[in-house]
C-alpha cells in the first residue's frame, strides 16, 4: 500500500512539473538562417543561442538564453501585483527612453522593453513560466531590424520553447 501512495505522488509530480517544454535549445527545431535569412549564422548551446548576420542591414545579434528564475517576479506578474506601468518605471529610471508591452506567450508571461543602447536599437523580451526564464536580445543599428527578429523569434521560436 505505501509503495502504491509513493508511485502516484511521483506520478502526480511527473504530470504537474510545468515549466518550458524545451530546456536544450540545440533540440529545437529552428532555423536562424530559415527564418531570419541565409546570411545569419549561429552558434548553439544547450542554453543558448547566438545569431548574428554581419552583412545585414544594420549587423543585427540576437541572444537567446534559457535559465531559472524563482524569486517571485512570476507570480506577481502574473496576478498583477507587479504591473507593465511598475516595469516599465523601473526601465525608465535607468534610460528615459525605455518603454515596455507585455507579449503574449500563454501559458507562461513575458513582456518586452525596448531602449537604446549606445548607438544600438534593443529589445529585451522576458517570459517566465514555473521557474524557467527565457531571455531574448535583439540589437541593430536600425530599430526595424532589432524588432523584426524579436517579432521572429516570438513567433517561431518562442511558442516551441514555451509549450501549450
Amino acid at each position: 500500500m505505501k509503495l502504491l501512495a509513493v508511485a502516484l505522488l511521483l506520478a502526480a509530480g511527473l504530470t504537474s512539473a510545468g515549466g518550458f517544454a524545451v530546456h536544450d535549445l540545440t533540440q529545437s527545431t529552428f532555423d536562424p538562417a530559415v527564418s531570419l535569412g541565409k546570411e545569419y549564422l549561429a552558434r548553439s548551446a544547450a542554453d543558448r543561442i547566438t545569431m548574428v548576420c554581419t552583412g545585414c542591414e544594420g549587423a543585427p545579434m540576437l541572444d537567446v538564453q534559457l535559465g531559472r528564475q524563482t524569486d517571485g517576479t512570476e507570480e506577481r506578474v502574473r496576478t498583477g501585483v507587479t504591473t507593465i506601468g511598475q516595469l516599465e518605471a523601473l526601465c525608465r529610471s535607468r534610460d528615459p527612453a525605455c518603454r515596455m508591452e507585455m507579449v503574449s506567450v500563454a501559458p507562461a508571461v513575458g513582456w518586452m522593453s525596448t531602449y537604446k543602447l549606445g548607438a544600438q536599437h534593443a529589445h529585451t523580451v522576458v517570459i517566465l513560466r514555473d521557474g524557467d526564464r527565457l531571455v531574448i536580445r535583439s540589437l541593430s543599428a536600425d530599430q526595424p531590424s532589432a524588432r523584426r527578429n524579436v517579432d521572429v523569434l516570438l513567433a517561431k521560436l518562442v511558442p516551441e520553447i514555451v509549450g501549450k
